[in-house]
C-alpha cells in the first residue's frame, strides 16, 4: 500500500489521511448504491474490491468504485441481495414472535439471534473475499469455512458491524459514511488470513 510513502514538501495531509478520505468517499457511494437494499451485497463487495486494490497502488476513488460496480453488476448479485433481504425479514419476524410471548421465547430468541449472527458473519466475510466479484457460491463457501477456522476474524467482523450501527445510531448522517470503514474492516479481516494468496 502506498500509505507508507513519506509526505512530500508542501503536502498538507499524508498518504494515510488521503486513504482515510478515499475510504469515506467509497463509503458514501456504497451507501447510495445500497439504498434499494437488494444491491447491498454487490455494493459492499465492490467497496471491498476497490479497497483491496490499494495494496497494488490502484486508486481508491468513487470513479473506480462506480466503474467496478458497472462491470460486475449481474443477476447473481441481485439474487444475493434478495436472499439477504429475505433472511433479514425472516430474522425480524422470528424475533417479533419471540417478543409476542411464544412458549419457550427466550431460548427461541437466543437460537434465532445466534443463527442470524452467523449468517451475517458469513455474508459479510463473503463480501470481503475477491471471489465475490465473479461468483457468490465460491465466496460464500470460503467465507463459511473462514468463519469457523478464524473465530477471531469473525469476532472482528461483528465488532465492525456493531461500530457501524452505533455510529449510525448516534448521528444519522454517519450512516452514509459507515459502509466505507466497514468495507475496510472486512477487507482487512480477509487479507490477514494466512492461507489467502496475495492480490
Amino acid at each position: 500500500m502506498s500509505a507508507g510513502r513519506a509526505r512530500e514538501t508542501g503536502e498538507i495531509f499524508g498518504p494515510r489521511m488521503t486513504l482515510f478520505a478515499d475510504v469515506l468517499s467509497v463509503g458514501v457511494c456504497t451507501a447510495l448504491v445500497s439504498l434499494p437494499v437488494v444491491t447491498l451485497p454487490a455494493a459492499l463487495s465492490t467497496a471491498c474490491a476497490v479497497l483491496r486494490g490499494a495494496r497494488e497502488d490502484q486508486p481508491v476513488t468513487a470513479g473506480r468504485y462506480l466503474t467496478t460496480l458497472r462491470q460486475r453488476l449481474r443477476a447473481g448479485d441481485l439474487a444475493a441481495g434478495a436472499l439477504f433481504l429475505t433472511g433479514a425479514l425472516l430474522l425480524w419476524a422470528d424475533l417479533a414472535l419471540a417478543r409476542a410471548g411464544l412458549p419457550g421465547a427466550p431460548l427461541f430468541a437466543i437460537v434465532a439471534a445466534a443463527i442470524g449472527a452467523y449468517a451475517a458473519v458469513v455474508g459479510l466475510r463473503a463480501c470481503g473475499r475477491p471471489e465475490s466479484l465473479t461468483g457468490w457460491r465460491a465466496a460464500v463457501g470460503g467465507a463459511a469455512r473462514d468463519s469457523v477456522r478464524d473465530v477471531g476474524g469473525s469476532g472482528l467482523v461483528l465488532l465492525a458491524v456493531a461500530a457501524a450501527v452505533l455510529c449510525a445510531w448516534m448521528l444519522l448522517p454517519l450512516a452514509f459514511l459507515a459502509p466505507g470503514p466497514l468495507a475496510l474492516a472486512l477487507t482487512a479481516v480477509d487479507v490477514r488470513m494466512p492461507h489467502r494468496p496475495e492480490g
